[in-house]
């Protein structure tokens, strides 16, 4: 399945980035806990594509990705990603900080454990991969997590006059010759 960016280490960074703007602290756990998420929410919203090439593992801890949870054990790597990514990945990431940023890492876990994906993998044992279209099944499901609906909202900003909009990236038409 294609993915829409070029590494896990993309998205990594880009929430470490968004939380270091936000003047917050991204623990480890909670990076890990935020990478599941993304990553199975995308698959519900994009069914043909993938977020990032990455594969996750039912940990005792919860989902992890082992070369973002290896890399980032003693603070942030130093290696070079994209941090320019398409609109539609970063308003789609920024949606899920939307929702999940403030979450503990604590509430993150056992949000995350309680996926239908995870216990999959988990009664397969210990480090067993945990598929996208686990994924998918249970983000779609919505049994222990938030509806698509809920986490992937437009951006909504307000007219001068006090007035909802949504805002939408501006695509121009064609050119007329």
């Amino acid at each position: 399945m294609p993915a829409d960016v070029q590494s896990a280490f993309d998205v990594a960074f880009w929430l470490s980035d968004t939380a270091l703007n936000c003047n917050e602290y991204l623990q480890p756990q909670k990076l890990q806990r935020l990478l599941f998420l993304c990553q199975g929410y995308y698959t519900v919203v994009y069914p043909k594509r993938g977020l990032m090439p990455a594969h996750f593992v039912a940990d005792e801890i919860g989902p992890i990705e082992p070369n973002v949870f290896l890399a980032f054990t003693r603070g942030r790597p130093n290696i070079d990603v994209d941090l320019f990514m398409q609109h539609e990945v970063e308003t789609f990431l920024d949606s899920i900080w939307r929702r999940f940023g403030h979450f503990s890492a604590d509430r993150l876990g056992k949000m995350t454990k309680e996926t239908e994906a995870y216990k999959r993998a988990w009664r397969r044992g210990p480090r067993a991969e945990i598929t996208l279209a686990e994924m998918r099944l249970s983000f779609a499901k919505a049994d222990s997590a938030p509806s698509v609906k809920q986490v992937i909202r437009p951006k909504m900003m307000r007219t001068q006059h006090g007035r909802p909009v949504t805002v939408q990236a501006w695509r121009p038409g064609k050119k007329m010759s």
